[in-house]
Formats: C-alpha cells, structure tokens, sequence
C-alpha cells in the first residue's frame, strides 16, 4: 500500500492517475461514502501490485531489512547485491509475501445486551481473516466465582471459517465498573479461584475458546503479590487443559509506577507467566481529560521500552485504539466527557465541517479544529493510515510479538489494509 495525504486541489481522478489505480479501486479500500469530496489532510491508501519499496535517500539493506522486519541477508541474497550496500535513491525493491513479518494480531469486541448487534457481527466478519484472536469482552466473575457471559452469536463460526481462535476474556469488572473488592476475592480466596478455574476451563471447551485472557484492573496495590500467583496456579491448570494464557497490562513506564492502575500489575511477573501480554498502550487523549493523542507513539514507546527491559519481545502484543475523541472546547476538567468517534467518522466531520487535517510529528497523531452549529469549538484527535504506520514500523524495529486492538465495531478499514501489506498475520492452523 502507498499512502497518500490528500493536499489542496486534489481528486480522486488526479490521486487515480498519478498511481497508475482506478477511481472505484481508491472508493472501495477506502470506503469513501463521499468520494467527490476529498479532505485536505485525509490520508488515503492507493493499492499497488505486490509488495514495493522505493530507497529513500540514505537507505541501506540493513535499514530497509529493519522496516519489514526481516533479516538483510535474505534481501542481498534475493537481489545478489553485498550485505553493506547503499542503494541509490529512487531504487525500487520487491518484496516477497514469504518475507514478510509474521505477527500475532488480536482484537477485543465488546457485546452488549441480549444479542450481538449487526454492526458488531459485520465487525468481526470483515476483521476475522486480519486476526490471529477475537476477543469478546468478557466474561464476569461473580463473588463465587461463577461466570456470566456476553452475547456471542455467531463469533465461533465467524472465527473458524477464518482459522482465527477465540479468547475467553475474563474481567472483574461489577456494575459497570472495575471492582477492587471483587478483585481481591478473586486473587485470594481459594475457594473461589477454584470454581473460576473449573468453570472457565468447562466454558472453553464448550465454546470452542483456544486461551483466557485476564483483565483484572484496579486491584489492590496490596494484592501484587497475590495476582502473581493466582497466575501461577491458573497456568498449571491451563496448560494441562492446552488453553494459552495472556493478560492485559496498565501502561507503566517503571516498576515503581504509583497509582490505582498500576501498582498490582507487576510486568516482569506477568512476562515470565503469561504466554503473552496486552500492553494497553492507549487512553493518554481520553473522555474525560484534556484533548491529546489517544496514543502519542513516545508515550507508547516508552512503556515498551520498559517491558522489554523485564520480558521478552515475543511475549509483547502493543496495543492500539481503533478509535479517536471529539472534544468541545474549552476543555472543563468535571464538564461534559469527549465523544468517542471512529476515524472514518472523524474525516466525515472533518469534511463537514470544511476542517483542513493536521499531523502532529511528535505523536504521529492526525488532529483538526472545527466549529459546530452553535458556534462551539471542537478538538479532534483521532488515527489514519500514518498515525498507524508509524506504530507497524516500531512492531518492526522492536520485534514485538504483535498488536492487540481495542475494539472493533468502529470503521478504520485503512488500518486492516495496512497490517495485511506489512505483516504475515500468525493462524492457529496453518
């Protein structure tokens, strides 16, 4: 894929020609509902046949290696060039699908009510051939520790006709709400962890889950300790049952990170356990804070700097919002909570609203301003094809496991376009 940014005077017939593609091919990837009207700032994503890199001014083998997350030795042998090489700029390379990172791609989706709604079963249709896991969120612990369940419809056969597993989300969220009394009940009366155990291992078989995924937040700072080794005892029980286990992390920068969120997650315990964690490297923009980037990439970076610092890169999925906020201005700490808004929705007010997109370098972030009918002025963070590129190239350069997205249900259908162009998604069955 190229990614183009769509500058002042720009069509989709100008866009088409100057790629060698075809109008309805740029309306289709992209699913532009308004395709005659083009935002200044809006990235587009132009398909290309096979897999190319031009040479940047200054690349060698080595760097271009780094970006697609394979070794140089493979791209000289290919190209019967010396390992040191410099390459003139403008040069353009292909790519074989058999070099290609192979990654492991997850995704929570969040069902409510009796019934998983129509927007979410498409979400997970279109998504599922992307993705390693689908992760319903979640099944509820109750203070005995028996299970209530989300909505899950069809999402077995969903992921099974796209050979992609399903996680069995477990959560101590009450009333709407991370409990930290439930939380403690959980990780310290035996009792209750064995019914947990026995009833989470009965409901995997039965559904068809192939691991559990414990996002157990706000936990007592007091109960570190205690989550540790329930973990402990529920790998021994999993791995006897060959169900995987992997947990989601608050974004920490130090193991003596201060804080609600924090303090019971202890990183380097979770990375020796755990078949893999969620770094939930997102919320810094969030409803109820000052407008910011939902995940600026330094702030990203240096969580994942610290993880690697205690666990292995291969254990390591980053997580990443599908998601941006619209915020009305002036920000009031108690006022009224941002709106969540997809991307696609952002570019749709963007357009709207006559609002020419920025990009913030230092987050890699896309953001823009606009006024609303009653005059009030709005802040828009929010992800596109660039914001997400940058993240794939720092999965790359790091040799992370993978990516964990929360949450599906909101269209950004160039960010799936991108992970198919740069990665080798990992199935369960080959």
């Amino acid at each position: 894929m190229q990614i183009h940014v769509v500058q002042q005077g720009d069509t989709l017939y100008r866009i088409a020609n100057l790629y060698g593609t075809t109008i309805d091919e740029l309306v289709e990837v992209n699913e532009l509902d308004t395709p005659n009207y083009l935002v200044v700032g809006q990235s587009l994503v132009v398909p290309i046949i096979g897999q190319w890199y031009v040479v940047q001014p200054g690349d060698s083998l080595y760097s271009i290696a780094q970006k697609f997350g394979i070794h140089q030795q493979q791209l000289a042998q290919m190209y019967q060039l010396p390992v040191n090489q410099m390459l003139p700029a403008g040069y353009t390379l292909y790519i074989p699908e058999q070099l290609k990172r192979e990654i492991t791609a997850q995704a929570y989706i969040e069902p409510y009510g009796e019934n998983v709604s129509d927007t979410l079963v498409n979400a997970a249709t279109k998504t599922a051939p992307y993705l390693t896991y689908i992760a319903p969120s979640s099944y509820r612990v109750s203070r005995d520790g028996t299970l209530t369940p989300p909505p899950l419809d069809n999402f077995r056969q969903i992921a099974a006709q796209n050979n992609t597993g399903m996680l069995l989300v477990v959560t101590n969220l009450e009333d709407e709400e991370f409990s930290k009394e439930l939380g403690h009940i959980i990780v310290t009366v035996q009792a209750v962890q064995n019914t947990l155990l026995d009833n989470i291992v009965n409901v995997a078989k039965e559904q068809g889950f192939s691991g559990v995924h414990f996002d157990f937040e706000f936990l007592p700072p007091e109960d570190r300790e205690a989550y540790n080794q329930f973990l402990r005892k529920t790998k021994q029980r999993l791995s006897e049952e060959g169900l995987s286990l992997s947990t989601a992390l608050a974004p920490k920068t130090s193991a003596q990170q201060t804080g609600g969120w924090y303090e019971a997650h202890d990183y380097a315990a979770h990375g020796e356990i755990a078949d893999f964690v969620v770094l939930m490297t997102y919320e810094w923009g969030y409803s109820y804070g000052p407008p910011l980037a939902v995940s600026p990439i330094d702030e990203v970076r240096k969580v994942i700097n610290f993880a690697l610092s205690v666990m292995p890169a291969e254990k390591i999925l980053m997580g990443q919002n599908l998601y941006g906020y619209d915020w009305t201005l002036p920000y009031e700490e108690d006022g009224e909570p941002a709106e969540a808004i997809s991307p696609q929705e952002a570019i749709n007010r963007a357009r709207i609203h006559h609002a020419a997109i920025r990009f913030d370098n230092e987050s890699q972030a896309p953001f823009y301003h606009y006024y609303d009918e009653q005059g009030k002025k709005h802040e828009v963070w929010f992800e596109d094809a660039r914001s997400i590129q940058a993240k794939f190239e720092m999965i790359m350069e790091l040799g992370l496991r993978g990516i964990s997205y929360w949450k599906l249900g909101l269209a950004f259908p160039q960010n799936w376009l991108l992970l198919q162009d740069r990665f080798r998604v990992r199935k369960l069955h080959k």
